[in-house]
């Protein structure tokens, strides 16, 4: 990856914090509306590579749609790994925003102050 990729859904506040700093260290950054191009199911487990987190940890476990697909009862374990991924990959709106992937390799759910500080 060439650049800083942040994805970015404008209507939430602290997307478009983490946004501002990358505009104000002058990283050399793509803005993915992930809302309008979902990562793939290949993409999320990327990016939990370089979060070392797992998929439930970053799911919006408060929207409509979690509710809608029973989340709260799925198994947050190895062998639930994948269905979580995919429920990610097909609704893009269940992912923490925002996540920002470095060009160094690091990624971060860019959503406090420790993290932001990070991409500064």
């Amino acid at each position: 990856m060439a650049a800083t990729e942040i994805w970015h859904n404008p209507q939430c506040s602290k997307s478009r914090t983490a946004k501002a700093v990358l505009e104000e260290t002058g990283a050399d950054y793509v803005e993915r509306r992930y809302l309008d191009n979902p990562p793939t199911a290949a993409e999320i487990r990327a990016a939990l590579g370089k979060l070392g987190l797992e998929p439930w940890e970053i799911t919006r476990t408060a929207e409509a749609q979690a509710k809608e697909l029973g989340l709260a009862k799925w198994a947050k374990t190895p062998a639930g790994r994948d269905r979580w991924i995919e429920a990610l990959a097909t609704h893009p709106r269940l992912i923490q925003r925002p996540i920002v992937i470095t060009a160094a390799g690091r990624a971060y759910v860019a959503r406090d102050e420790e993290s932001l500080d990070a991409l500064r």
